[in-house]
């Protein structure tokens, strides 16, 4: 997940705790099965361990964890692999929004450009990427260095877990299209005070 969107929920659930890690090592502390399992059904837990994952360990409730989330998106930079939502076409001339030693990097990145009189220029008209393009990385750095925002950001709850009760539940099936963050969400008892867990 990307820090300054991890920030503004950190920043929110500041009530709360949120764990981002070494997929391994998370399910290392919470056990592979039964037998090695922290609590009852924790191994249920880590076994949705894959991916971009993380954990967030709550007194919320699942309605008010679910429904936060649920309403919390962010506009974001696409990356390679997403899909481009629109065509962007960038026109020649000097692109003074840059400094003259960013002009190697904008060359490298495929882009026509020359310092002419110590400004960076794009010596002719380009096409970053298609409506419906799946972005390649130097097409995806360009969107960013420009401004083009095509993703947007969320976190998914994929399933939680319950301390009082044990009980393990799935919430969202995740799929291999999804470029979203996902949380496994969870709440715990903190201080000796009873709560849900959600995973």
């Amino acid at each position: 997940m990307r820090n300054n969107k991890l920030k503004d929920i950190r920043s929110a659930w500041k009530h709360s705790r949120i764990f981002f890690g070494k997929n391994k090592v998370m399910i290392v502390a919470l056990g592979h099965s039964p037998s090695d399992e922290y609590k009852d059904n924790l191994h249920e837990v880590s076994k949705h361990l894959r991916g971009e994952v993380g954990l967030l360990f709550t007194n919320r409730t699942k309605d008010e964890v679910i429904k936060w989330f649920s309403q919390f998106r962010e506009t974001d930079f696409a990356r390679a692999g997403n899909k481009a939502t629109f065509t962007v076409n960038l026109d020649m001339g000097p692109l003074e929004q840059f400094s003259h030693s960013m002009e190697p990097q904008l060359r490298q990145l495929g882009l026509p450009t020359a310092l002419k009189k110590g400004v960076v220029t794009l010596l002719s008209d380009y096409e970053v990427c298609k409506e419906g393009d799946i972005l390649t990385p130097d097409q995806a750095r360009i969107l960013k260095l420009f401004g083009y925002a095509m993703a947007d950001f969320n976190v998914m709850i994929r399933s939680m877990w319950d301390a009082e009760t044990g009980e393990f539940e799935q919430l969202e099936t995740p799929t291999e299209e999804d470029p979203s963050g996902e949380m496994e969400e969870e709440e715990k008892e903190e201080e000796g005070d009873a709560s849900n867990e959600e995973n």
